[in-house]
């Protein structure tokens, strides 16, 4: 999707930025105005956030409107609701699995495979593999993943790094020079204030 808006925008490097945003958030947009699913959004508002004034917005919308291919593109977006960020405050985890690009495929069935023999429980699988982007992998599981996974989704063939995010602050023993572990620090001062009597 960026080299279709590398093409389109190239001469217009404000226009693209708005153009990555919208893109990025899943932000719609549907005659002559930005949607948030069905709710509109404050061009003054957008414009602030990107960081351009509003006439280059306006620019955007009306450039992607009378581009018959941005326009079927820009119509169709939607935000993808995810528990990612909020995993670790509802004591989940989350495998963030970055993989080299050729063997990526392989990776990203291979790390299912692991967890369902494992019986860890899966509750949402998020991916991308754009060309301009590292290949990442973002798996939400409830509970807790055990060692013996974690270790053994650090030898897969194709494995760069993982990033773990987790409720449990004990789990930064774990860590190499390719993982790295995120502990919710809201989730660990919640536990604090309940463990003091």
């Amino acid at each position: 999707m960026m080299l279709i808006l590398e093409a389109y925008f190239k001469s217009y490097p404000a226009r693209k930025k708005v153009a990555e945003f919208l893109f990025e958030n899943g932000l719609s947009v549907k005659n002559g105005k930005i949607y948030l699913r069905n709710v509109e959004v404050p061009i003054s508002e957008l414009a602030r956030v990107i960081g351009v004034n509003r006439k280059i917005v306006y620019h955007t919308i009306e450039y992607i409107e009378k581009t018959y291919p941005l326009k079927l593109i820009f119509e169709q977006l939607n935000p993808l609701p995810s528990l990612i960020d909020v995993a670790p405050l509802m004591g989940w985890e989350v495998l963030e699995i970055e993989l080299e690009k050729e063997g990526y495929l392989r990776g990203f069935s291979e790390v299912l495979g692991l967890l369902s023999e494992s019986g860890v429980p899966v509750m949402e699988v998020f991916s991308r593999n754009l060309r301009e982007e590292p290949s990442k992998l973002y798996i939400v599981i409830d509970g807790t993943l055990p060692v013996e996974v974690f270790m053994r989704v650090k030898e897969m063939e194709g494995f760069k790094k993982l990033i773990l995010h987790t409720p449990e602050k004990d789990k930064e023993r774990f860590v190499c020079n390719y993982c790295e572990v995120k502990y919710c620090p809201k989730r660990v001062l919640l536990e604090r204030l309940e463990a003091t009597p």
